[in-house]
């Protein structure tokens, strides 16, 4: 018969097993890549705005550049108008950062130990696949932000977040109407992503092994692995941010056109990918219509990025997971 000590001994402590340590360690990369999202983008959120604005060539702001439309907001609509659509980005933006971080890391060790791929060209395929992930998760989420971002004060055909999505599942098509524009988006983002965390990649690594002293520093959380100062990890972000954007900004203004929907007044010219990017070609052009705004999106980029990039690998040290 078991004594009454022997029953309450404690036992020896217990040691999370292999799949209880990647669970901990999934949860951690996704909350770092969540933060790490919405740094970002709170950071650059008026500039979000004015690009939505011109690239769907909103009537009331079409007519001004950049600094002119940053300016105008304002006085029409006060500063807050500056963050219209904000909190949507910030619903959206959180699991879109935290999959996006989270699947890159886990996207890059499959590729390496399970089908042998290495060098540069996993980490662009990591990207790109790590990209087209978060958007497909996030998307409806995307739509509805664009929705209420191109409103304008007085004009408003949405409520809020909640009215939004009742209004379009109800007047465009149930489902099917959050995924207006999936295809230029899906497509845009596997350069756009695989193209950005292949750059800071790229930078980081050729960085840490011939400046190991000037551009390195220990880590954190593990003294034995070198990470980026924290005002080069800003600059090899932003780099990656601007080469990026210039790559697949184009169907970033399809997508954006396709977003809107009904919200546009030629929006049946906008029905798939093929047919946005001729009509805007064909009625505003190369500079004016496929690259409007893009002068806006380098000054948007380069922090955005710069600070999600800075802040995630911040974020690794602070959650060990290094």
């Amino acid at each position: 018969m078991a004594t009454e000590a022997s029953v309450s001994a404690p036992g020896p402590p217990q040691i999370p097993g292999p799949a209880q340590r990647d669970h901990y360690y999934w949860i951690r990369s996704f909350v770092a890549g969540g933060v790490a999202g919405c740094c970002a983008k709170s950071t650059i959120a008026p500039l979000d705005r004015v690009k939505i604005l011109l690239q769907a060539q909103n009537p009331h702001y079409k007519h001004l550049g950049v600094f002119a439309t940053l300016r105008a907001v304002p006085k029409k609509e006060g500063f807050l108008g500056l963050y219209k659509g904000n909190g949507a980005m910030m619903v959206r933006i959180f699991p879109y950062g935290a999959i996006q971080f989270m699947a890159f890391d886990n996207y890059k060790r499959f590729l390496s130990t399970q089908m042998g791929i290495s060098g540069h060209i996993h980490r662009l395929m990591a990207g790109s696949m790590a990209g087209m992930t978060a958007v497909i998760c996030t998307y409806p989420l995307d739509v509805v932000r664009a929705r209420l971002a191109y409103q304008v004060t007085g004009e408003h055909r949405y409520t809020g977040i909640g009215n939004a999505f009742q209004t379009i599942y109800l007047k465009e098509g149930g489902v099917s109407g959050f995924y207006r524009g999936l295809t230029p988006t899906i497509i845009g983002m596997a350069p756009y992503a695989g193209f950005s965390f292949f750059t800071f990649g790229t930078l980081k690594s050729l960085g840490l092994t011939h400046f190991p002293e000037l551009l390195g520093r220990p880590s954190l959380d593990n003294p034995e692995v070198l990470v980026l100062k924290t005002h080069v990890n800003l600059l090899c972000g932003g780099v990656a941010g601007a080469i990026a954007q210039t790559i697949s900004y184009p169907l970033d203004v399809a997508r954006r056109r396709m977003q809107l929907g009904a919200s546009l007044p030629d929006f049946e010219k906008c029905s798939t990918l093929s047919k946005t990017l001729k009509h805007v070609y064909t009625q505003y052009g190369v500079s004016r219509g496929l690259y409007r705004g893009l002068s806006l999106n380098y000054i948007r980029c380069v922090p955005s990025q710069a600070v999600a990039f800075t802040t995630y690998e911040f974020m690794k040290q602070v959650l060990h997971l290094n």
